[in-house]
């Protein structure tokens, strides 16, 4: 296809395709405005279609651009000098916005009310006293502008995020809230709502009028965040998830949703999902990650008369009862690939989860063991020779600190290896070892093995980091066996030795910071909905 297209001539729809793929990389957008016009036409959009979401410190200027509608009387009556604004821009820029965030939005106004204070202007610095309006402060009032202009000028919304996480943020909400009821041809064409709140915030009956006047949308996230609350509110949280579950009765969105999660959810209360669940007519997965009370709502599942098509399983909250999970991994076998087993599930539960997970389950991608013992290790070994190269993402952290923690890492680094496939796009070990010699073995064993982003985590006891470092070069630099690399020794991060990080970008490696390395790929992970949190409806 690739070929056909540059043969035909058609090099601004490729070059369009291969802006797709690099969209969600900034620096190398800004860079591509500066090659030549075509280039410049086809980034500008996908750099200004998500503003307010872009990641740097002094991204707030562009909110000069979207005020130049405003009233300029109105703005100097709030001390904001018109000569901020420009008068001509080469591009209709609000006509690119496809999705807002609230909480961005408020984030980035007041970084540049802020910058307000002392502003430089060509080569003159200027001092601007801002003159707060005696019944609605300038944050506020930039805010409900803001939205006045998308509104007027009917941007084509594609994903809107509401997030409630303070009582000022409630107040920020109902500003545009109140903006959107009156015109509600705003929100008309949305696909993605996400909805983060706090449990103690907001009520879902609130939000439910608001996603019955949404007629196309196709992708809900309802997230309840402060999980220290949960204890005591949890059946509340369960209640607000009946409501809007039970709101979706005899609507045209049983007809469109595709996929379903429940992040950190009470089951305890949760009633009627079954007969929900008979009605979704197109649904393509269901992802349950981190839930409490799992095993009550297990025993609604297994009345369903359709296949139930579970995708994700992550445990780490609560033991399940074996048999339960033994029916659920019987009706759902042919759809699992993504399996986690958290730091809080005891060994035992652990090696009777994997024995089952290994009988039934042959399409497992992303398999993450976080604490183990020298049972259920060698029950994982034969787990992944059994998947053979299905894996894709395989995580292994060792949490305990009992006395033979040196001769189970030692296990793992002999055995491991030489059972990966060809291919990982992601590997996480975290590791407590004697010797650096040990983790050679794992190094030697794997050569075979491609890894895309490689995350290492060492605590090393006898010996300093330097001869892991050297094996890492020897066995992975040299060989270029690694696109990404996360590597970090009693502490020491690969990334702060920047002679060290130039070598490896010699051989086109980039060492990157341990931890962001490996929340890197879960953030990669929420685009497939298997981290977002707590529900999550999607077509």
């Amino acid at each position: 296809m690739t070929c056909s297209k540059i043969f035909s001539g058609d090099l601004t729809e490729l070059t369009d395709e291969i802006l797709q793929y690099l969209r969600n990389d900034i620096s190398t957008l800004y860079s591509c405005i500066l090659v030549n016009r075509l280039l410049c036409r086809l980034a500008i959009p996908l750099l200004w279609e998500d503003t307010f979401s872009i990641k740097n410190f002094k991204n707030y200027h562009f909110i000069e651009i979207y005020l130049q509608y405003l009233d300029k009387e109105k703005l100097q009556d709030y001390g904001i000098n018109k000569n901020l604004f420009p008068l001509n821009t080469l591009f209709n820029y609000l006509s690119f916005i496809k999705h807002l965030n609230t909480q961005n939005i408020i984030s980035t106004i007041k970084l540049w009310v802020g910058n307000l204070l002392t502003r430089e202007i060509g080569n003159q610095s200027n001092q601007f006293t801002l003159q707060l309006h005696p019944e609605y402060d300038l944050l506020k009032f930039i805010y409900e502008s803001l939205f006045k202009i998308f509104i007027e000028r009917e941007i084509n919304l594609n994903t809107f995020d509401i997030f409630i996480f303070s009582n000022d943020d409630c107040d920020y909400f109902n500003i545009a809230f109140k903006l959107i009821l009156k015109n509600q041809s705003f929100i008309h064409n949305i696909k993605i709502l996400n909805i983060k709140i706090y449990p103690t915030r907001i009520n879902i009956t609130t939000i439910i009028p608001y996603l019955k006047s949404i007629n196309t949308i196709s992708s809900l996230s309802y997230e309840l965040h402060g999980r220290q609350y949960f204890s005591k509110n949890h059946f509340s949280s369960s209640r607000n998830l009946n409501h809007l579950i039970t709101s979706f009765k005899n609507s045209n969105i049983l007809n469109t949703l595709k996929i379903i999660t429940f992040r950190n959810i009470y089951f305890s209360s949760m009633i009627a999902f079954d007969e929900i669940f008979e009605q979704l007519n197109v649904l393509e997965s269901i992802h349950i990650i981190n839930c409490y009370s799992l095993n009550s709502f297990i025993q609604q599942i297994l009345n369903i008369t359709k296949p139930f098509k579970l995708k994700t399983l992550f445990m780490d909250n609560e033991l399940l009862d074996i048999d339960l999970l033994q029916l659920l991994l019987q009706k759902s076998s042919n759809y699992l690939e993504n399996v986690s087993f958290g730091q809080l599930l005891i060994n035992e539960s652990k090696q009777e989860s994997l024995e089952l997970i290994t009988k039934y389950c042959m399409k497992i991608k992303v398999f993450e063991l976080f604490g183990f013992d020298d049972q259920n290790i060698y029950l994982l070994f034969n787990f992944i020779e059994n998947i053979g190269q299905n894996l894709n993402h395989l995580a292994i952290h060792q949490i305990s600190n009992s006395s033979n923690n040196f001769e189970i890492s030692l296990i793992v680094l002999q055995n491991l290896g030489q059972i990966l496939p060809f291919k990982l796009e992601y590997l996480d070990l975290n590791l407590i070892i004697e010797n650096a010699s040990d983790f050679k073995i794992f190094l030697k064993n794997s050569q075979n093995t491609f890894i895309n982003r490689l995350c290492i985590k060492i605590i090393i006891i006898r010996e300093s980091g330097n001869d892991i470092l050297h094996y890492i070069k020897d066995y992975i630099m040299r060989k270029k066996r690694v696109k990404y690399l996360g590597f970090k020794v009693n502490n020491n991060d690969l990334f702060v030795l920047k002679d060290e990080v130039k070598e490896f970008e010699l051989y086109n490696i980039k060492v990157k910071i341990y931890s962001s390395l490996s929340t890197e790929f879960i953030y990669i992970l929420k685009k497939d909905v298997l981290v977002t949190n707590v529900f999550i409806i999607k077509s």
